[in-house]
């Protein structure tokens, strides 16, 4: 005992000496010390955001799920894999991962040569085998590594327009892309996270974070989770646009257009007069603002958008005498119209009631979900514009779209079939320019704007 006490105090008194001698630099690493953690914690952000500048991360708005892959957008799919076929802006359907092709006199028979010496993202050699499409009414056969034959039950002469889709060789694997699929994050069984990299020296890795809804993904952009992202709310680009390290791109979508709807199921609304009256009684330069202003399913980037169609106009006069006409001047609840539209739309559903009431058409707004069976007189919704301007699938009256609406037209379905039953451009184009006259003169729906929307980019 006596001996550990007195080797105590002499480590004691050796230490006090210690710090007699060496004081001011052991306060100077101390102070040096506490300044460095506290600016480590104020800079991290900063930190994190300037390390985020060297990398792409992108958001995304969507719910994809985990096992449809194949499923996520084309611009990210086109990153990672080629197509069987393409099509310029002409129309004209171009080889790419098939080389030739051939069809039976019937038109229900079509075999593809595929490329040879073309590798899959992971190093193997890209077969027939490898192609998977989930075609309805369509059967898939591999004759050999280098031939795949379709075969249709309906005779389809724009069948290679269908073959334009990346091919991904389940799970994640590309063909002759520049990224490959480095990572995927999931959660919950939906997709959350997709990283890429790249295939060349020369390209920079990109990842893509997908988020439920626009606010979130915005929430992300502040907190420099992501650095590049496409919006349409023009009220928060414009804000962003005041952000130093921000720059802001406004372009128009072209893949999808905001249309209202009509129900003929309702007698009023099948007449001509009345939907005629509809439209003269929307303002239409309120949407100046939020898109561009159109009169066709068909976008005028379109090699067969009519140019002649008829501009929309506003003639509130004429909508309040044909109303007035049209609809009982006495119209209880019951009689009232239903504008059915989805919570994301609803400040241009308000903008249309509240013209059509101007007009003297009585009319409220509901909402739907979407997985919820619509009843409607007048539904606002967005229309997924194809590529191509075949669009069969929207209002040739066999369609599930057309039954909805209740609409037919024989003149529209003839030309739909025509314009599907060749491949040359010209007489694809005659057919579509008479196709986009006749929906102006018997409307299936009002086609109001392409949204115009925002891509916010970190400099």
């Amino acid at each position: 005992m006596a001996i550990g006490g007195k080797n105590s105090r002499y480590y004691y008194w050796l230490a006090l000496e210690f710090v007699r001698k060496h004081n001011k630099l052991i306060f100077l690493s101390f102070l040096i010390s506490v300044i460095t953690a506290v600016s480590i914690v104020t800079i991290s952000p900063y930190i994190s955001s300037t390390l985020l500048r060297h990398k792409k991360v992108i958001g995304f708005v969507g719910s994809y799920d985990a096992q449809s892959f194949d499923k996520l957008p084309d611009d990210i799919l086109g990153r990672i894999s080629s197509s069987l076929t393409s099509v310029n802006d002409k129309g004209v359907v171009l080889p790419l991962l098939a080389t030739t092709w051939e069809h039976s006199s019937d038109e229900k028979t079509y075999t593809f040569k595929i490329r040879r010496n073309v590798l899959l993202n992971n190093g193997k050699v890209f077969t027939a085998h490898n192609v998977s499409f989930a075609f309805r009414d369509v059967t898939m056969k591999v004759i050999d590594d280098y031939t795949l034959q379709f075969q249709l039950q309906k005779p389809l002469a724009i069948f290679p327009l269908y073959l334009t889709k990346p091919v991904v060789v389940f799970p994640y694997i590309g063909v002759a892309g520049l990224y490959s699929v480095e990572k995927v994050k999931i959660k919950n069984n939906l997709i959350q996270e997709v990283i890429l990299s790249p295939n060349r020296k020369d390209v920079e890795p990109i990842t893509y974070i997908f988020f439920p809804n626009e606010g979130e993904m915005i929430t992300a952009y502040k907190l420099s989770k992501i650095n590049e992202m496409s919006i349409t709310n023009r009220t928060l680009a414009n804000a962003f646009m005041s952000w130093s390290n921000s720059v802001v791109t406004k372009y128009v979508s072209y893949d999808k257009l905001l249309t209202l709807f009509f129900n003929a199921k309702n007698p009023l609304i099948k007449e001509r007069d009345f939907r005629n009256a509809v439209e003269s009684a929307i303002i239409f330069d309120n949407f100046k603002d939020v898109g561009e202003i159109v009169s066709s399913p068909i976008p005028p980037i379109s090699w067969a958008h009519n140019t002649s169609i008829k501009k929309r106009e506003t003639d509130i006069e004429f909508a309040k005498k044909t109303f007035k006409r049209m609809v009982t001047a006495d119209a209880t609840d019951s009689a009232k119209f239903t504008l059915l539209t989805y919570y994301d739309y609803l400040d241009m559903a308000d903008t249309i009631s509240s013209n059509l009431r101007d007009a003297g058409l009585p009319i409220d707004v509901t909402f739907s979900s979407y997985s919820s069976k619509p009843e409607f007189d007048f539904m606002l919704a967005y229309l997924t514009v194809p590529q191509d301007p075949d669009q069969y699938y929207y209002w040739h009256s066999t369609q599930n779209l057309a039954k909805l609406l209740d609409y037919k037209n024989l003149k529209v379905d003839k030309l739909l079939e025509t314009g599907r039953s060749t491949y040359k451009i010209a007489d694809r184009k005659e057919s579509y320019i008479d196709m986009q006259k006749t929906l102006s003169d018997d409307p299936p729906a009002l086609f109001l704007f392409y949204p115009y929307s925002y891509t916010v980019r970190r400099k």
